[in-house]
Parts: C-alpha cells; sequence; structure tokens
C-alpha cells in the first residue's frame, strides 16, 4: 500500500537533491551572518533561528551527499545522463557546507568536548572545524596554558658544591664570596645571581600598541585565559593587573573587559584560533582563489547546453553563494578586533563596537503578583509551557550604562581600604552597613543565607521605593533609587531565571513560598487594591511587632513580612543616606555573586536543568555579572591568586 501517489513520489525524487542543496546554501548563508549576532543579541527569536540552523545545517548537507551518492548509483543508465554529472560537482559545495562558517564553531560549550565525534570525517570532510572544536576543549585550552614543567636547580649538584665549599673554608676566614660566572651561594647569604622579581612600580607597566585592543589583548593572553581555565596566578600578577585597572577611568576598565570577553567568545565559539593564524590566511586565501577559478571554468570553459536550465541555475547558486561566503568571512575578519592586534595594517579600520548587549534583566516580585495569572490557563500544560512563558512575560530589560560608574567606584573604594583581599570575597552588604553605622541591619545579610538576604533587600527596596521617588525633586536621590532598584530587580531576576550563577541554596523555593503568600495577600485585599502604589502601602501597614519566622517556623520559606520589617527600619529621616546605603548593599551583594561564580566548572542550564556558568552568557547577549566578575578579578578579588605571606627566594639563582 503505498501512502503518498506515484506521481508526487516521483516528484519528490526527481526534486529532492536540488531543494536540499539550496536548503544547505540557506542555512549556511543564515550562519554566518546571524551566529555572531548572539554575542549583543538578548531578542530570544534570535538564539531560536540560530539553534534551528546550526542544528540542521550538519545534517542537511549529510544527508545531501547520501542522496548525491545514491543518484550516483541508481542505474548505469543514470550515469550517461548529463545533469546527473552536473549533479555531481555538487559535491564539494556540500563538503565546503559541512565545514561550517567562521563565526560559528560551537553552539554551546559542550560541543567543543564532543570534538573526538568530528575526527572520523577529519579528512574527508571537516578537519579544520575540527581542529577548532578541539582547540577549545576544556582540556586542550587549559593544557596549552601550562608552562613547561620546571624541575629547579639540581639540588645534588648544589649539595656537593656547598659541602666542597664548606670544606675550603678557614675557620676565622671571611665567608667565601661567589666568584663570577658560580650560581652558588652559603645558605642565609643574599644570593647575588637571583633573578630579581618584575618591578611593581606603575610606571613599568608598558604595554606596546594603542589603547583599549592591545590592552585588552594583553590581560586576555596573560591572565583572563588561565582564570577562565582555572589555573592559580601569582600575587605579581594581580599586582599588575591592579594597577593597571585602577589608572583607567570607569568606561575605560568595563570597556577593556568587554574586549576580554569578546576575544574567549572567539576562542570558544568561533574559528579564531584558525583564522587568525597564518595558516588560516594562507588556507583563506587558497579557499577563495579556487571558487573564483571554478566560477570562471565553469563560464568560460564548460558547454553549458546539455544541461538543464533548472540545474545550471542552481549550479550558480552555489559557486556565487560560496563566494558571498568567502567574501563575508574575509569582511569580518579585516573588520575584527583580531585583525588589529595581529596587524597593524588593518588599524586604518573601523571595527565594530557591538560585544555584548550592554542591557541586564529585570524581575519584579511584587509586579508578578499582582499581575494576571489567567492569561496563561490557555498556554498548553505540555513540558510546563505555560510555567516558561509566565516567568518570561514579566521579564523586561534595562541598560547598564548607569550601573557602571557605582561598581567600578565601589571596587576602587574597598581595594584601598581593606588590604586582605581573601577578606573583602566574605562582603556581600555588610561592609556598606558597618561604615555607615547601619549595624542593626546586620540580621538581614549576615545572619541569613544570601538567596535569603536577596529577597529580603528586594522587596524592602520595592517599597522604599515607591514611597520615596516622587517625594524629592533632588536629581541625586532619584538617581541613588533608580540604581537600587534596577540592580534589585537584576539579582531577582538571577536567583529566579539563573539560580546556579548564584551561591547554593533554596532560593528558588523562598521565592515560591513568598510569591505565594504575597499572591495570597493581594488576593484577600483585591477590592483595596487598585494600582501599585496602593499594594505597597497596604504591606507597609502591616504590623510585624511579633518576628514572623516565629509564626511560620519552618513550614513555609516566605520572607514577605521580614521584608517589610526591614523597610520600615530603612525608614530614616535622611532620604539621600539612606538611598546611597542602599544602593552601595546593592552593588556589594553583586560584587561577592560574581565572585561566587565558576568560570568553567559549572555546566549547561536551561536546556537539561544543570549548572550554569558565566562564560555560557557570552552566547546569550553577555551578562552584567560576567563583566563584574572579571574586573574583580583583574582588581584581585578572585581565589585563583595565589597570595604568599612570605616570599620564599631560591639559594640558587635561575640563568
Amino acid at each position: 500500500m503505498q501512502i503518498f501517489p506515484e506521481s508526487v513520489r516521483k516528484l519528490w525524487n526527481e526534486w529532492e537533491l536540488r531543494l536540499m542543496v539550496l536548503l544547505s546554501l540557506f542555512l549556511q548563508i543564515v550562519l554566518i551572518i546571524f551566529s555572531n549576532r548572539r554575542k549583543y543579541t538578548v531578542t530570544p527569536w534570535i538564539r531560536i533561528l540560530i539553534w534551528s540552523a546550526y542544528l540542521s545545517a550538519d545534517w542537511v548537507a549529510t544527508v545531501s551527499l547520501g542522496t548525491l551518492s545514491n543518484s550516483q548509483g541508481d542505474s548505469e543508465g543514470k550515469l550517461l545522463d548529463p545533469n546527473y554529472t552536473l549533479m555531481a560537482f555538487w559535491a564539494p559545495f556540500l563538503l565546503l557546507h559541512l565545514g561550517g562558517p567562521d563565526t560559528i564553531t560551537a553552539y554551546s560549550l559542550e560541543d567543543n568536548e564532543l570534538w573526538l565525534r568530528h575526527l572520523l570525517g577529519l579528512v574527508v570532510q571537516y578537519g579544520e572545524r575540527t581542529c577548532v572544536l578541539r582547540s577549545a576543549s576544556k582540556k586542550h585550552f587549559r593544557d596549552s596554558l601550562l608552562p613547561v614543567p620546571d624541575p629547579g636547580p639540581d639540588y645534588v649538584e648544589f649539595t656537593k658544591k656547598y659541602r666542597s665549599l664548606k670544606d675550603k673554608m678557614v675557620v676565622g676566614e671571611k665567608p667565601l664570596q661567589s666568584t663570577a660566572g658560580d650560581d652558588t651561594t652559603i645558605p642565609g647569604n643574599k644570593n647575588i645571581c637571583e633573578k630579581p622579581l618584575q618591578s611593581t612600580d606603575g610606571d613599568d607597566i608598558t604595554i606596546p600598541g594603542g589603547k583599549y585592543i592591545d590592552e585588552a589583548y594583553f590581560l586576555f593572553e596573560n591572565q583572563f585565559k588561565h582564570l577562565y581555565a582555572d589555573l592559580i596566578l601569582s600575587l605579581d600578577d594581580q599586582q599588575t593587573s591592579e594597577r593597571f585597572i585602577k589608572e583607567l577611568s570607569f568606561e575605560e576598565a568595563f570597556k577593556v573587559v568587554e574586549m576580554e570577553l569578546s576575544f574567549l567568545y572567539d576562542v570558544l565559539y568561533t574559528k579564531a584560533t584558525v583564522v587568525y593564524s597564518l595558516l588560516g590566511i594562507l588556507l583563506r586565501t587558497a579557499s577563495f582563489l579556487s571558487t573564483i577559478s571554478t566560477l570562471a571554468a565553469f563560464c568560460f570553459f564548460i558547454d553549458r547546453h546539455e544541461f538543464s536550465n533548472i540545474d545550471i541555475n542552481i549550479t550558480y547558486l552555489l559557486l556565487f553563494g560560496a563566494i558571498f561566503l568567502e567574501v563575508y568571512a574575509l569582511i569580518k575578519l579585516i573588520l575584527s578586533d583580531w585583525s588589529i592586534v595581529c596587524h597593524y595594517l588593518f588599524r586604518s579600520f573601523l571595527t565594530s563596537d557591538k560585544r555584548w548587549s550592554r542591557r541586564m534583566a529585570q524581575n519584579n516580585l511584587i509586579d508578578s503578583c499582582l499581575g494576571d495569572k489567567t492569561k496563561f490557563n490557555q498556554v498548553p500544560r505540555f513540558l510546563d509551557m505555560n510555567k516558561f512563558i509566565e516567568r518570561y512575560w514579566y521579564m523586561t530589560w534595562e541598560k547598564v550604562d548607569d550601573m557602571k560608574e557605582p561598581i567600578f567606584c565601589w571596587l576602587l573604594e574597598v581595594t584601598n581600604d581593606v588590604g586582605d583581599r581573601r577578606q573583602l570575597l566574605k562582603h556581600r552588604g555588610d561592609y556598606v552597613t558597618r561604615k555607615r553605622v547601619f549595624d542593626t541591619l546586620q540580621w538581614s545579610i549576615i545572619d541569613v543565607e544570601f538567596d535569603h538576604s536577596i529577597l529580603l533587600w528586594h522587596i524592602a527596596t520595592d517599597l522604599c521605593y515607591h514611597c520615596d521617588v516622587d517625594k524629592s525633586p533632588d536629581t541625586n536621590l532619584k538617581s541613588w533609587c533608580k540604581l537600587s532598584k534596577c540592580l534589585s530587580e537584576y539579582m531577582l531576576y538571577l536567583l529566579v531565571m539563573c539560580p546556579f550563577m548564584l551561591p547554593k541554596g533554596i532560593g528558588e523555593f523562598r521565592f515560591r513560598d513568598t510569591c505565594s503568600e504575597a499572591k495570597r495577600f493581594f488576593q484577600q485585599r483585591r477590592e483595596s487594591i487598585s494600582n501599585r502604589n496602593e499594594a505597597c502601602r497596604l504591606l507597609l501597614e502591616v504590623d510585624t511587632e511579633v518576628e514572623p519566622k516565629d509564626v511560620k517556623g519552618d513550614k513555609s520559606k516566605s520572607v514577605l513580612f521580614e521584608a517589610c520589617k526591614l523597610a520600615k527600619m530603612l525608614e530614616i529621616d535622611a532620604a539621600g543616606e539612606k538611598w546611597e546605603m542602599i544602593s552601595g548593599v546593592w552593588v556589594e551583594m553583586l560584587c561577592y555573586a560574581a565572585s561566587h561564580c565558576g568560570w568553567i566548572q559549572h555546566g549547561q542550564q536551561l536546556r537539561r536543568g544543570g549548572s550554569y556558568s558565566l562564560i555560557h552568557q557570552l552566547r546569550r547577549g553577555g551578562e552584567l555579572l560576567t563583566h563584574v566578575c572579571l574586573l574583580n578579578a583583574h582588581l584581585g578579588l578572585s581565589e585563583q591568586f595565589q597570595i604568599l605571606d612570605d616570599e620564599v627566594k631560591p639559594i640558587l639563582g635561575h640563568p
């Protein structure tokens, strides 16, 4: 029994290969044009488009090659058909498509770890792509940064020399001094051949080249790659980066960090490691010239009258499509940051300033609880799609431009005030409250878990914001209010949507219980609530004399009325001082979260429900937390710097 009529089957057999080849070309064009945009775009449709094209491209090209192979061997008669000869000419283009465009080799970090699966097709299909995937895999990336093993001075040989020199010493003589060319010395005496440590004066930091790009590349190569690979850096590395960053303005510092992350994105997700090398340039030139010569040969030396017009047009599309891909890749190569770093010839060209979205997501607990949830009842509940859409429905976006200066100024302040950087890593709001003599607020910061503290301060900030923002014409006060509100809603977004970017806790349970209690509270008073401000006023009117935790115990993790209590404690006369303190608490919380989120030890999230990584966000438009984390590291706020209490000096110098 035939499912499809004979005419439909015949039509499909005739057009199957042609459609698959055209679809393969279309997917390659989509990938090379749009894949790099996910670095600076947060809109989900871009990610959906790239994800679909990335998963389909290899499959379509492989199936097309299989169909082409079958069509060439169906019968001896078909081998004599000129059209099948022309179709065989399409095979090299499909192999080229399997290699993928320069702008994307991996959709996620896990794709780099699967480079062995591509090894089987190394010779005949996509050797360049396999090489790039291998170089970006975690193990190979880390191994490439490890220095050559250094056994140090020969201890046995030294002891022999030391014993010989000691036996020759005459009682009463001065200690034997090392002769020229001899690298030995007596223990306890200063080694005159000891290699001096690198100078720590700020004036000695010289980075060749122009501003921004070269400085960012210097830090990327010498520090950031090691941080990403979870390697330990020396105290001298920390001092070098710290002095350099402190010489910059807040705009310059964030610009340098932005470029460093852009370099890492290219290494992990594109063919940058091959394309921007001498071998890559030679391969790109050879590929382009080969395509041009093939087009010229097809136009001037091939008799096209014996082929069908459809197949000739498809061949032209493949040739011009291949040339377009090569030219587009060449333009992207010339206009990239890598070309400016590696080739001074390209310094007159302009590069794109779009390296990340410069936006941060916002999530507000009260808004989500006051919202109409009935609109999601019609959404299919398959795979919890209704809950997924509901979470994203109330998400908004804010620009990060106003956040940069207070974050950078706070980091400079604490690194100048506190000597022990390891102690600074423990502060998550208590540094600001103690400095501004708000000791009564410590219970909401250091006496509770971090996710508990985020929820408390988020609700309290929201309640205070609507009480103060419209009361004063002071623009400075309003700027502190906006900063606090934006950071508050950003941290809640991390807690709700990206919980594994924060220290471990039960934040999701607390958030769900708090939302449940807030919805019940608003539902019971729905007739009295006409707008958002009215809802905030009713929350502040609740009597919180009795501790909420004494009433609820461990049955519910809700923190709603604890937050109301905190909001009342924040009601002081000096509104400017209050909001300056609140904004400082949020900046400190952000920096604490950034310092305690790993680079690569966390795995993928969302799709498999696993852990989260800062680097995974580079392909989602970037995350403010990632930039703050790298800025923290450059200022020494990282556990990856080996800080020694006493410098151990060798008694044998190195040549």
